[in-house]
Order: structure tokens, then C-alpha cells, then sequence
């Protein structure tokens, strides 16, 4: 509806996000190839890995040039199963003929550069997705009664740290200290990554988080919290909830790891702690609390300047705009029988 509303044409296209099966993935290439035939673009720019592989695959034969953008490697990289060898074999073919693809950070650029799964010519940075820093700008809260409030805003996935996050609140609330870690977001579907439903309930009944349920607007949200958690090694890019919180002036505390350690800087605007460890976890936080409010606004400032200077949208849309104005010049002027540095 957004994207109606904005003039943009949309049509949609059935993929199963997590699906496995070659078959299905197979139907998917050939409806994007046909839906390409149909409607000719100049430019397919895709997201995520499957609209980068079989995007990729389908636009090919066309001749149309593809912009692709890696938004993290996720768990899938994490992990390092059997299904990660096949990630890696399609993305090798799928990117070998990709006219960019774009990172969003360093760390993850070198890791597709250095296991041959992308040209290193090709390879470029882009600082995130980007942030409306007009938008998600600081406010007072609402109110300053009650305890310390910690909040994680994602989706409830192992690898985005939330259980290490409740038993890092445990260990704070068995000293005495006053804070209310709450939990943002959305379930997944069951499978071996997902929190489920009744572990969430279990630490709401035994008092470790609050359960917000899910938003389409996080602002209101975000500005009553003290500090947002996000102790993820799931693969990010350059987290949007960290992003957003900074832009709010909110401090943070994030794992260290890609993409996060982009945008936190340990003890300047926020804390970092170890992945998969909730006791560094409870550190961190606990460190947090010590500060003063002062300290606190500080982190906060900080973090924006942070983002208004490196991660602000409009420096994100100019970068592809770039991308694709050199494409398009480079396209055109081979149409027109000048040598192509794109062809």
C-alpha cells in the first residue's frame, strides 16, 4: 500500500523466505526471469540472499545489469552447516556476472572477496540501510518513575542473543538491582533458530523481561527506554534497531561482532560485550547502570552525531544513486556504440 501510495508499481511475487527445496526454488527463478522479459528494466537492484541469487540468475540471459546488496551474512554464515556450502556455491555463480555488489561493512566484504564469492572490483561499502535522522529524533520520555528499562527491539531469533539477554536480566535482578528488560518484536516460525512463544511467556512469569508484543512504530517505544540491547550475533550488517536508537540518542550495548561494532563505540556511545556470553552481557548492563545521567546523554549525543555524519539515509541513497547513474551512463552510452565499462 505504501509503495501505491508513493506511485511505485508493485508486483507481487510468491517466495518462501526460508524454503529449501531446489524445486520450488527452481519455479522461483522462472517467474522472475519471465516477470523480466515482460516488463524490460533498465536496472534490478536486489536485497537479501535469495532476491540476490535468483534475481541475479534470472536477469542473466536478458542482459540486464543487477546491483545486488548483501545486508549481512545471518545465521546462516554463522553456523557453518552443510547448508552454508550451498549458500556459498549459489552466491559464487549467481554474483559472477553482477555489475555490484554492495556491503554494509568492511568485515563482510572481505569474507565474500576472500572465499571467491564475489569479484573484488565489484565489491563495494555502503554505510547500512540508512536512518531518517529527522524522524527517529530525540525526545524526552514520558515519564522518569520506575525501574531502569533495557530495550531489545528484532526478531525473536536465537542468534539476535534474547536468551542470553534474560539470563543476563536474572543475574542483575538476583543482586537487587532495579531494571526492566523489554522485548520488541516479532516470532518467527518454528524451527531450531526461533524463540518460541512459551520460553518468552516462561521468563514473563518468572519476571526476567516485560513482552511488548510487536509495533509498526517504534519511536514511541524506543524514547521510553534507558538504553537498547542488542546482543545479536545473528550476522548483521549495520543493525537498523542501533541505528534508530542512536539517531534517538538512546546508548547502547550491542555484541562484538560485524556491523555492530560499526556503529557502537565501546564506552564513547555505548558498551560492547562478548556474543554468546551473558555474563559480559550482565556487565555491560550493569556498567550502563552505573553511569550517571549526564554520562548517559552524553553516550547518547555522541551516538547521534555518529549517525547523522555516517549513517544518515540521504548518504545511503546518494551512494546508489551513484551506483546506478554510472550504470545507466555506461548502459546507454554502449547503446549508443561508445565502449561500455559496465559490458
Amino acid at each position: 500500500v505504501k509503495l501505491e501510495q508513493a506511485g511505485v508499481p508493485h508486483i507481487p511475487i510468491t517466495m518462501n523466505r526460508k524454503g529449501k527445496n531446489p524445486l520450488e526454488d527452481a519455479v522461483l527463478t522462472y517467474r522472475l526471469h519471465r516477470l523480466f522479459r515482460q516488463h524490460s528494466p533498465d536496472l534490478v537492484l536486489a536485497y537479501t540472499i535469495k532476491p540476490n541469487v535468483y534475481c541475479s540468475l534470472a536477469a542473466r540471459p536478458l542482459g540486464i545489469p543487477v546491483v545486488n546488496t548483501v545486508p549481512g551474512l545471518g545465521s546462516l554464515f554463522v553456523r557453518r552447516s552443510p547448508t552454508t556450502s550451498v549458500a556459498k556455491l549459489l552466491y559464487r555463480t549467481a554474483l559472477r556476472h553482477s555489475h555490484a555488489v554492495l556491503f554494509q561493512n568492511e568485515e563482510d566484504l572481505r569474507c565474500f572477496v576472500e572465499e571467491g564469492l564475489v569479484a573484488p572490483e565489484v565489491a563495494k561499502r555502503v554505510p547500512g540501510s540508512g536512518v531518517d535522522t529527522e524522524f527517529f529524533a530525540p525526545a524526552p520520555r514520558s515519564r522518569r518513575m520506575g525501574p531502569f528499562a533495557f530495550l531489545f527491539a528484532g526478531r525473536f531469533l536465537r542468534d539476535k542473543g534474547i536468551r542470553e539477554l534474560a539470563e543476563a536480566t536474572r543475574m542483575l535482578k538476583s543482586q537487587g538491582l532495579e531494571v526492566e528488560t523489554r522485548l520488541l518484536g516479532m516470532f518467527e516460525p518454528s524451527g531450531s533458530e526461533a524463540v518460541t512463544r512459551e520460553e518468552v511467556s516462561g521468563w514473563v512469569e518468572t519476571g526476567d523481561v516485560v513482552h511488548l508484543g510487536e509495533a509498526d512504530e517504534v519511536v514511541g517505544i524506543m524514547r521510553e527506554a534507558d538504553c537498547v540491547v542488542l546482543p545479536s550475533y545473528y550476522g548483521e550488517g549495520v543493525p537498523r534497531t542501533l541505528l534508530e536508537a542512536a539517531s534517538m540518542e538512546k546508548p547502547l550495548i550491542a555484541a562484538d561482532g560485524p556491523g555492530s561494532r560499526d556503529i557502537v563505540e565501546d564506552g564513547r556511545n555505548g558498551f560492547l560485550c562478548r556474543p554468546r556470553d551473558p555474563e559480559d552481557l550482565a556487565r555491560a548492563m550493569q556498567k550502563m547502570l552505573g553511569l550517571s545521567e549526564e554520562e548517559r546523554s552524553a553516550m547518547g549525543k555522541a551516538g547521534r552525531r555518529r549517525v547523522q555524519t555516517q549513517f544518515d539515509e540521504k548518504i545511503v541513497v546518494r551512494r546508489y544513486m551513484e551506483e546506478v547513474q554510472g550504470l545507466m551512463a555506461g548502459r546507454y552510452a554502449g547503446r549508443n556504440g561508445v565502449a561500455s565499462s559496465t559490458s
